[in-house]
């Protein structure tokens, strides 16, 4: 390997992010060597680790153990119920993340599942949920969340607030920002030179020319307009009910969907497994799986890797085409 290894964060230790830690490790340790950032204790017992202090270390143990940069925990992890003495520490593991891609001692960031709910019990924290927290990290205003497999990319437009508080949040910014945003990520991550991006409506049946809502008329078909003359080839807005079956799909490389749900429900349905989250405009890349902590299954070894072993894969993709790209 002649680039830096991917710093994975812990996550909530009590949810399923360290058993699928080492499920991964043990799939992707001849592959793609990465480092986790965590409390040993909180592993599996009898996970082969090795603890390094430099992340340059990781590639040379990764094939015998999975690397450990310790962080220590107040705290032990009871599988399925978060400790609010914790809470700090899990914070604390994306910040150092975050510090190390940065510097250039790892080359991506992968981040195990979170509770949003333990983390503002425990530690006041203020971010809707990891995108926004790592924006901020970043000092960015504006990043946007892509959910992707190999079926679907999609990318919501407003994220973690109620359905009723969607039309105001839904301004002209914010949607060509996240066209922006999306297509020039696409040309930068993706490898695709001319992105084709189909927009969803926010009504039923794209409000049906005014029929069933007027925002597709006042606001989201002028911003489109506007991004068309600008040279980006978009398609919408689309009835978001017959946008995603497999025949749609073929007609563009990437959904913008104008809320959390709308755009989720699709992937989910296409590949509950697999889905990557994908944290676009930030000055370095970071990937997640695309589910939760699954607190009613941690500890049980029942929790599948598939979603964090391509979410590892993605991560190292995307940084391989940054290289070639510089």
């Amino acid at each position: 390997m002649t680039h830096a290894p991917i710093a994975l964060t812990a996550g909530e230790p009590a949810g399923i992010g360290p058993e699928i830690t080492v499920k991964a490790w043990e799939t992707l340790r001849a592959e793609l060597p990465f480092f986790w950032i965590g409390d040993p204790g909180h592993l599996p017992p009898g996970t082969p680790i090795a603890e390094i202090t430099d992340p340059a270390q990781a590639a040379g143990i990764s094939a015998s153990a999975l690397p450990v940069l310790r962080q220590p925990y107040p705290a032990p992890a009871t599988p399925g119920t978060p400790d609010p003495a914790n809470a700090a520490a899990v914070i604390e593991g994306i910040a150092l993340a975050v510090s190390l891609v940065q510097s250039g001692a790892a080359s991506a960031v992968c981040t195990n599942p979170i509770n949003k709910k333990a983390l503002k019990d425990g530690a006041d924290f203020a971010y809707p949920g990891h995108t926004e927290y790592l924006a901020a990290l970043a000092g960015v205003d504006r990043v946007v969340m892509m959910l992707a497999c190999d079926a679907l990319k999609v990318v919501p437009v407003t994220i973690h607030i109620p359905l009723s508080e969607v039309p105001q949040a839904l301004t002209p910014k914010a949607l060509t920002d996240t066209i922006r945003i999306t297509h020039a990520a696409l040309q930068r991550d993706f490898g695709i030179a001319a992105p084709r991006i189909a927009v969803a409506g926010l009504n039923p049946h794209a409000g049906e020319g005014g029929a069933m809502g007027t925002e597709e008329i006042s606001m989201i078909i002028p911003a489109l307009e506007a991004l068309r003359a600008e040279g980006l080839d978009l398609i919408g807005p689309l009835p978001a009910d017959t946008m995603f079956h497999a025949a749609a799909r073929r007609h563009y490389d990437v959904a913008v969907a104008m809320y959390h749900d709308q755009a989720l429900i699709p992937i989910k349905t296409l590949d509950f497994s697999g889905g990557v989250n994908v944290t676009l405009g930030l000055p370095f890349v970071r990937t997640s799986p695309d589910h939760g902590t699954a607190f009613d299954i941690a500890g049980s070894g029942a929790a599948e890797a598939t979603s964090l072993i391509a979410a590892l894969r993605m991560a190292d993709r995307m940084t391989a085409r940054h290289r070639s790209a510089s």
